[in-house]
């Protein structure tokens, strides 16, 4: 096992042709931060295992950007950077990466945690997690890119009420969602899910490589956005930053109360 991002990311290889990266950053309920990111991004461009597990650790998979300590008086600055760079970076990684990735959700997926996973070309997760995508509790315009993920893995219905909503969802409730391929007992996730990437592991290279690439192609050509009208969507998600409401909907979450909203 080795240890990055100060022992927060960890890298395994529980099976001959699987690697394995566990979020370790149980203090902070498995929280994104730069150093996570950075690490995760790099250590995924760099390995070559025919399958990659993605994994948390305790009772979190994680819960999203590490928000929660941002300064003051610097607010939007690095709201915007942890949300646009390094986060975009380390699933940018994901995506890139050239063979399967399987989402090991041992426990619950919120934010951006939710969006790691759904990056994942598979996912399992142990009965009774929750998974949830907040932005509307936290004034926060989600990224164009992540909702179009959403759209893709669970339809426009269910990514409305993900979004709209913003009320957590258990594991079950997720797989009939198409958030999960798999819900399992939580003392069989281990096993199932290295049973699983054991499996892909074990077939042709080439193959696992060229229809990943395919699979990717399929889904990007499509739905590529003219210059414009990406740029207008970049600023829509960027302004949300600047507003009242995203500080109020960050602070209220930090303090543990219903946020006050201004609409400004």
């Amino acid at each position: 096992m080795t240890e990055l991002a100060s022992g927060k990311l960890l890298l395994e290889e529980p099976a001959e042709g699987v690697a394995r990266l566990v979020i370790s950053n149980e203090k902070r309920r498995g929280a994104l931060d730069h150093e996570i990111l950075d690490a995760l991004a790099a250590t995924v461009a760099d390995l070559d295992a025919p399958c990659l597990v993605i994994a948390g650790s305790g009772r979190m998979f994680s819960a999203g950007y590490d928000i929660a300590n941002l300064d003051e008086g610097s607010f939007e600055q690095e709201a915007e950077k942890l949300v646009a760079h390094p986060f975009h970076a380390a699933i940018e990684a994901l995506e890139a990466y050239p063979y399967p990735v399987v989402a090991q959700i041992n426990g619950h997926a919120i934010g951006g945690g939710l969006e790691l996973a759904v990056t994942c070309d598979i996912r399992v997760a142990a009965r009774g997690v929750k998974l949830g995508m907040p932005p509307a509790k936290l004034g926060l315009v989600y990224s164009h890119t992540g909702l179009k993920k959403f759209i893709e893995v669970c339809g426009v219905a269910n990514t409305n009420e993900l979004f709209f909503v913003g009320r957590n969802v258990d594991a079950d409730r997720g797989e009939r969602m198409g958030l999960v391929n798999h819900v399992v007992d939580e003392d069989e996730l281990d096993e199932r899910v290295l049973d699983l990437a054991g499996e892909i592991a074990s077939n042709a290279p080439l193959s696992l490589s060229g229809n990943k690439r395919i699979i990717r192609t399929l889904r990007e050509v499509p739905s590529a956005l003219p210059e414009d009208v990406e740029n207008e969507l970049v600023e829509l998600r960027e302004s949300c930053f600047l507003t009242e409401d995203f500080r109020e909907g960050v602070r209220a979450f930090g303090e543990k109360r219903a946020p006050r909203w201004q609409g400004r």
